[in-house]
Protein backbone atom coordinates (compact mmCIF):
# COMPACT_ATOMS: atom_id res chain seq x y z
CA UNK A 1 0.00 0.00 0.00
CA UNK A 2 3.05 2.28 0.96
CA UNK A 3 4.36 1.99 -2.67
CA UNK A 4 1.18 2.36 -4.09
CA UNK A 5 0.25 6.03 -2.61
CA UNK A 6 4.05 6.48 -3.34
CA UNK A 7 3.39 6.09 -7.30
CA UNK A 8 0.57 7.97 -7.13
CA UNK A 9 2.09 10.98 -5.19
CA UNK A 10 4.99 10.75 -8.05
CA UNK A 11 2.39 10.96 -10.67
CA UNK A 12 0.51 13.89 -8.94
CA UNK A 13 3.95 15.99 -9.01
CA UNK A 14 4.74 14.90 -12.68
CA UNK A 15 1.14 15.76 -13.00
CA UNK A 16 1.66 19.64 -11.79
CA UNK A 17 4.85 20.42 -13.19
CA UNK A 18 4.03 19.46 -16.76
CA UNK A 19 0.86 22.10 -15.90
CA UNK A 20 3.28 24.83 -14.90
CA UNK A 21 5.49 23.97 -17.84
CA UNK A 22 2.74 24.34 -20.06
CA UNK A 23 1.46 27.72 -18.02
CA UNK A 24 4.99 29.08 -18.93
CA UNK A 25 4.98 27.80 -22.77
CA UNK A 26 1.43 28.98 -23.19
CA UNK A 27 2.22 32.58 -21.60
CA UNK A 28 5.41 32.85 -23.56
CA UNK A 29 3.94 32.33 -26.81
CA UNK A 30 1.36 34.98 -26.24
CA UNK A 31 1.67 38.34 -27.14
CA UNK A 32 0.68 41.42 -25.76
CA UNK A 33 -1.00 43.75 -27.62
CA UNK A 34 1.65 45.26 -28.83
CA UNK A 35 3.83 42.32 -30.01
CA UNK A 36 5.83 41.89 -26.32
CA UNK A 37 6.52 37.96 -25.11
CA UNK A 38 5.58 37.72 -21.32
CA UNK A 39 7.20 34.80 -19.23
CA UNK A 40 5.54 33.20 -16.11
CA UNK A 41 7.68 30.50 -14.54
CA UNK A 42 6.64 28.37 -10.95
CA UNK A 43 8.63 29.34 -7.36
CA UNK A 44 7.91 26.39 -5.10
CA UNK A 45 8.41 26.26 -1.00
CA UNK A 46 8.05 23.92 1.52
CA UNK A 47 7.59 26.20 3.87
CA UNK A 48 3.29 27.54 5.71
CA UNK A 49 1.95 30.46 3.77
CA UNK A 50 2.26 32.59 7.81
CA UNK A 51 6.12 32.47 7.64
CA UNK A 52 8.78 34.58 6.15
CA UNK A 53 9.79 32.15 3.69
CA UNK A 54 6.46 32.83 1.98
CA UNK A 55 7.02 36.74 2.56
CA UNK A 56 10.49 36.58 0.93
CA UNK A 57 9.06 34.23 -2.15
CA UNK A 58 6.05 36.70 -2.51
CA UNK A 59 7.86 40.39 -2.58
CA UNK A 60 10.43 38.93 -4.81
CA UNK A 61 7.34 37.76 -7.12
CA UNK A 62 5.92 41.46 -6.56
CA UNK A 63 8.94 42.96 -7.76
CA UNK A 64 9.97 40.78 -10.64
CA UNK A 65 6.35 41.83 -12.02
CA UNK A 66 6.62 45.91 -11.27
CA UNK A 67 10.69 46.09 -12.66
CA UNK A 68 9.53 44.07 -15.68
CA UNK A 69 6.45 46.21 -16.20
CA UNK A 70 4.07 42.50 -16.03
CA UNK A 71 6.86 40.70 -18.60
CA UNK A 72 7.37 38.42 -16.00
CA UNK A 73 4.95 36.63 -13.63
CA UNK A 74 6.26 34.07 -10.89
CA UNK A 75 3.54 32.28 -9.18
CA UNK A 76 4.37 31.27 -5.82
CA UNK A 77 3.19 27.44 -4.43
CA UNK A 78 3.93 27.57 -0.97
CA UNK A 79 3.71 24.86 1.86
CA UNK A 80 5.00 21.85 -0.30
CA UNK A 81 2.42 21.94 -2.76
CA UNK A 82 4.66 21.18 -5.59
CA UNK A 83 6.91 18.82 -3.12
CA UNK A 84 8.85 18.78 0.01
CA UNK A 85 12.72 19.81 0.51
CA UNK A 86 14.75 17.60 -1.12
CA UNK A 87 12.08 16.83 -4.24
CA UNK A 88 11.92 20.62 -4.62
CA UNK A 89 15.61 20.59 -4.99
CA UNK A 90 16.07 18.25 -7.19
CA UNK A 91 12.98 19.72 -9.63
CA UNK A 92 15.06 23.31 -9.36
CA UNK A 93 18.09 21.29 -10.64
CA UNK A 94 16.55 19.59 -13.31
CA UNK A 95 14.84 22.84 -14.86
CA UNK A 96 11.00 21.49 -13.87
CA UNK A 97 10.98 24.12 -11.24
CA UNK A 98 13.06 27.15 -12.03
CA UNK A 99 12.61 29.04 -8.44
CA UNK A 100 13.13 28.02 -4.70
CA UNK A 101 13.37 29.67 -1.62
CA UNK A 102 14.30 27.03 1.22
CA UNK A 103 16.67 26.84 4.25
CA UNK A 104 20.05 25.79 3.84
CA UNK A 105 20.26 22.39 5.73
CA UNK A 106 19.23 20.13 3.58
CA UNK A 107 20.97 21.45 0.71
CA UNK A 108 24.21 20.27 2.11
CA UNK A 109 23.22 16.85 1.00
CA UNK A 110 23.92 18.15 -2.51
CA UNK A 111 26.26 20.82 -1.95
CA UNK A 112 28.39 19.75 1.04
CA UNK A 113 30.26 22.86 1.53
CA UNK A 114 26.98 24.36 2.64
CA UNK A 115 27.47 22.78 5.82
CA UNK A 116 29.86 25.71 6.97
CA UNK A 117 26.42 27.27 7.90
CA UNK A 118 25.94 24.47 10.51
CA UNK A 119 28.91 25.87 12.62
CA UNK A 120 27.28 25.66 15.54
CA UNK A 121 27.28 28.64 17.98
CA UNK A 122 29.08 31.02 15.65
CA UNK A 123 26.83 34.23 16.33
CA UNK A 124 26.16 36.85 19.07
CA UNK A 125 23.15 38.34 16.87
CA UNK A 126 21.73 38.31 13.64
CA UNK A 127 24.07 41.66 12.53
CA UNK A 128 26.85 39.78 12.54
CA UNK A 129 24.88 36.34 10.94
CA UNK A 130 23.87 39.10 7.82
CA UNK A 131 27.33 41.14 7.96
CA UNK A 132 29.38 37.80 7.36
CA UNK A 133 26.44 36.82 4.63
CA UNK A 134 26.76 40.28 2.79
CA UNK A 135 30.61 40.55 2.94
CA UNK A 136 32.05 40.27 -0.88
CA UNK A 137 34.75 37.77 0.18
CA UNK A 138 32.25 34.94 1.40
CA UNK A 139 29.43 35.99 -0.81
CA UNK A 140 31.48 35.27 -4.00
CA UNK A 141 32.63 32.04 -2.48
CA UNK A 142 29.21 30.98 -1.61
CA UNK A 143 27.31 31.93 -4.73
CA UNK A 144 30.51 29.20 -6.56
CA UNK A 145 29.36 26.46 -4.32
CA UNK A 146 25.89 27.23 -5.94
CA UNK A 147 27.09 27.01 -9.21
CA UNK A 148 29.02 24.31 -9.53
CA UNK A 149 25.42 22.13 -7.76
CA UNK A 150 23.64 23.78 -10.74
CA UNK A 151 21.73 26.68 -9.40
CA UNK A 152 22.46 30.17 -9.29
CA UNK A 153 22.16 32.32 -5.67
CA UNK A 154 19.92 34.86 -5.65
CA UNK A 155 19.58 35.87 -2.23
CA UNK A 156 19.43 34.44 1.47
CA UNK A 157 17.48 35.98 3.96
CA UNK A 158 16.79 34.39 7.85
CA UNK A 159 13.98 33.30 9.88
CA UNK A 160 15.83 35.02 13.32
CA UNK A 161 17.96 31.52 15.54
CA UNK A 162 16.84 28.24 15.90
CA UNK A 163 15.61 27.90 19.41
CA UNK A 164 14.58 24.87 20.71
CA UNK A 165 10.84 24.02 22.53
CA UNK A 166 10.56 21.51 24.80
CA UNK A 167 8.81 20.35 28.18
CA UNK A 168 11.67 19.75 30.24
CA UNK A 169 13.20 22.83 31.80
CA UNK A 170 16.69 23.74 30.60
CA UNK A 171 18.90 25.83 33.25
CA UNK A 172 21.84 24.51 32.51
CA UNK A 173 23.96 22.46 30.25
CA UNK A 174 23.36 19.07 31.80
CA UNK A 175 19.43 19.99 31.46
CA UNK A 176 19.99 18.67 28.14
CA UNK A 177 20.93 15.12 28.74
CA UNK A 178 18.53 12.39 27.34
CA UNK A 179 15.75 14.82 25.75
CA UNK A 180 15.38 13.06 22.56
CA UNK A 181 14.56 15.85 20.05
CA UNK A 182 13.62 16.34 16.55
CA UNK A 183 16.15 17.49 14.09
CA UNK A 184 16.14 17.83 10.58
CA UNK A 185 17.94 14.82 8.33
CA UNK A 186 21.42 17.07 9.07
CA UNK A 187 24.33 14.89 10.20
CA UNK A 188 26.49 17.91 11.89
CA UNK A 189 22.91 19.15 13.71
CA UNK A 190 22.54 15.44 15.16
CA UNK A 191 26.24 15.71 15.88
CA UNK A 192 25.26 18.92 18.04
CA UNK A 193 23.01 17.77 20.03
CA UNK A 194 24.41 14.59 20.76
CA UNK A 195 27.00 16.80 21.52
CA UNK A 196 25.83 18.33 23.91
CA UNK A 197 23.79 15.11 26.03
CA UNK A 198 20.46 14.97 23.89
CA UNK A 199 19.30 12.40 22.19
CA UNK A 200 18.29 13.98 18.69
CA UNK A 201 16.21 12.11 15.54
CA UNK A 202 15.44 12.74 12.29
CA UNK A 203 11.69 13.29 11.74
CA UNK A 204 9.43 14.36 8.67
CA UNK A 205 8.50 17.69 9.71
CA UNK A 206 5.04 16.78 9.28
CA UNK A 207 5.21 14.47 12.28
CA UNK A 208 6.37 16.88 14.53
CA UNK A 209 3.03 17.95 16.20
CA UNK A 210 1.91 15.06 16.91
CA UNK A 211 5.12 13.35 18.18
CA UNK A 212 5.07 15.94 20.47
CA UNK A 213 1.68 15.17 21.42
CA UNK A 214 2.02 11.63 21.97
CA UNK A 215 5.54 12.16 23.40
CA UNK A 216 7.20 10.22 21.09
CA UNK A 217 9.94 12.71 21.53
CA UNK A 218 10.10 15.22 24.41
CA UNK A 219 11.45 18.37 22.22
CA UNK A 220 12.16 20.40 19.02
CA UNK A 221 14.41 22.78 17.75
CA UNK A 222 13.47 25.55 14.89
CA UNK A 223 12.87 29.62 14.62
CA UNK A 224 10.39 31.59 16.13
CA UNK A 225 8.02 31.46 12.52
CA UNK A 226 7.95 28.07 12.79
CA UNK A 227 6.78 27.33 16.43
CA UNK A 228 4.22 29.95 15.85
CA UNK A 229 2.94 29.14 12.46
CA UNK A 230 2.59 25.02 12.75
CA UNK A 231 1.08 25.28 16.82
CA UNK A 232 4.31 23.77 18.51
CA UNK A 233 4.35 25.68 21.01
CA UNK A 234 0.37 24.31 22.58
CA UNK A 235 2.35 20.95 23.24
CA UNK A 236 4.82 22.29 24.84
CA UNK A 237 6.04 23.99 28.23
CA UNK A 238 9.00 25.93 27.39
CA UNK A 239 10.82 27.77 25.05
CA UNK A 240 14.60 27.65 25.21
CA UNK A 241 16.85 30.53 23.65
CA UNK A 242 19.56 28.55 22.38
CA UNK A 243 20.03 30.70 19.07
CA UNK A 244 22.49 27.96 18.20
CA UNK A 245 22.05 28.32 14.63
CA UNK A 246 20.80 31.15 12.29
CA UNK A 247 17.77 29.87 10.11
CA UNK A 248 18.81 31.05 6.54
CA UNK A 249 16.40 31.10 3.87
CA UNK A 250 17.49 31.27 0.56
CA UNK A 251 16.40 31.84 -3.01
CA UNK A 252 17.78 30.21 -5.46
CA UNK A 253 17.36 29.54 -9.42
CA UNK A 254 17.91 26.98 -12.19
CA UNK A 255 21.76 28.50 -13.57
CA UNK A 256 21.33 27.25 -17.00
CA UNK A 257 17.86 28.87 -16.88
CA UNK A 258 19.53 32.00 -15.50
CA UNK A 259 22.20 31.96 -18.13
CA UNK A 260 19.87 31.42 -20.83
CA UNK A 261 17.98 34.76 -20.10
CA UNK A 262 18.44 38.25 -21.99
CA UNK A 263 20.34 39.93 -19.89
CA UNK A 264 17.76 42.52 -19.21
CA UNK A 265 15.61 39.73 -17.10
CA UNK A 266 18.94 38.62 -14.87
CA UNK A 267 19.19 41.95 -14.34
CA UNK A 268 15.70 42.13 -13.31
CA UNK A 269 16.15 39.24 -11.10
CA UNK A 270 19.23 40.42 -9.21
CA UNK A 271 17.24 43.60 -8.68
CA UNK A 272 14.22 42.04 -7.40
CA UNK A 273 15.95 39.40 -5.00
CA UNK A 274 18.47 42.19 -3.24
CA UNK A 275 14.84 44.24 -2.39
CA UNK A 276 13.00 40.88 -1.47
CA UNK A 277 15.82 40.30 0.79
CA UNK A 278 16.19 43.54 3.04
CA UNK A 279 12.26 43.07 2.92
CA UNK A 280 12.50 39.42 4.47
CA UNK A 281 15.07 40.42 7.06
CA UNK A 282 13.18 43.38 8.41
CA UNK A 283 10.08 40.91 8.15
CA UNK A 284 11.40 38.56 10.94
CA UNK A 285 12.94 41.15 13.18
CA UNK A 286 9.14 42.55 13.13
CA UNK A 287 7.62 39.59 13.55
CA UNK A 288 9.74 37.24 16.05
CA UNK A 289 8.58 39.78 19.13
CA UNK A 290 4.75 38.97 18.16
CA UNK A 291 6.07 35.49 17.94
CA UNK A 292 7.13 35.79 21.26
CA UNK A 293 4.23 37.41 22.97
CA UNK A 294 1.91 34.42 21.32
CA UNK A 295 3.98 32.11 22.92
CA UNK A 296 3.56 33.70 26.14
CA UNK A 297 0.30 34.25 26.20
CA UNK A 298 -0.37 30.95 25.58
CA UNK A 299 1.44 29.96 28.65
CA UNK A 300 4.49 28.36 27.47
CA UNK A 301 7.52 29.79 29.05
CA UNK A 302 10.62 31.65 27.47
CA UNK A 303 13.82 30.71 29.11
CA UNK A 304 17.12 32.10 28.15
CA UNK A 305 21.04 30.11 28.41
CA UNK A 306 22.83 32.29 30.77
CA UNK A 307 26.86 32.85 29.87
CA UNK A 308 27.84 30.01 31.84
CA UNK A 309 25.92 27.61 30.15
CA UNK A 310 26.12 28.79 26.24
CA UNK A 311 29.76 28.82 26.88
CA UNK A 312 29.49 25.45 28.33
CA UNK A 313 27.90 24.60 24.58
CA UNK A 314 30.18 26.24 23.45
CA UNK A 315 32.72 23.93 24.20
CA UNK A 316 31.32 20.44 24.42
CA UNK A 317 30.12 21.39 20.77
CA UNK A 318 34.05 22.41 19.79
CA UNK A 319 34.31 19.19 18.16
CA UNK A 320 31.41 19.55 15.58
CA UNK A 321 32.96 22.61 14.67
CA UNK A 322 36.41 20.55 13.74
CA UNK A 323 34.06 18.36 12.01
CA UNK A 324 32.87 20.40 9.69
CA UNK A 325 36.17 22.31 9.27
CA UNK A 326 37.50 19.14 7.82
CA UNK A 327 34.32 18.69 5.29
CA UNK A 328 33.99 21.86 3.83
CA UNK A 329 36.50 23.69 1.40
CA UNK A 330 38.96 25.12 3.36
CA UNK A 331 38.92 28.40 1.90
CA UNK A 332 35.11 28.52 2.04
CA UNK A 333 35.96 27.87 6.30
CA UNK A 334 38.28 29.86 6.85
CA UNK A 335 37.19 32.86 5.03
CA UNK A 336 33.26 31.97 7.18
CA UNK A 337 35.78 32.46 10.28
CA UNK A 338 37.38 35.53 8.88
CA UNK A 339 34.59 37.48 8.15
CA UNK A 340 32.75 36.51 11.73
CA UNK A 341 35.43 38.02 13.31
CA UNK A 342 35.43 41.20 10.83
CA UNK A 343 32.15 41.47 11.65
CA UNK A 344 32.69 41.24 15.96
CA UNK A 345 35.21 44.17 15.47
Amino acid sequence: MKRKNSVHASVRFSVIIACLILMGIVMTGCGKNDGEQRYAYPLATASPEDTVTQLYAEKFAEEVDRLSNGEIKIQVYANSTLGGDRELLESCKDGDIPFVVQNTAPQVTFMPDLAVFDVPCAFENLDECRAVLDDPDFSGLVSNVYEDGGYKLLGIADQGFRVMSTNKPVKSIGDFKGQKIRTMENPFHLDFWKSIGANPTPMSFAEVYIGLQQHTIDAQENPYEVIVSNRLYEQQDYVVETNHLPHLITLIMNDEFFKDMPEEHQEILKEAAATATEYARQASDDRIADRVKTIEDSGTEILKIDDETYDAIVEASSGVREEIKSKVDKKVYDTYIECIDKARK
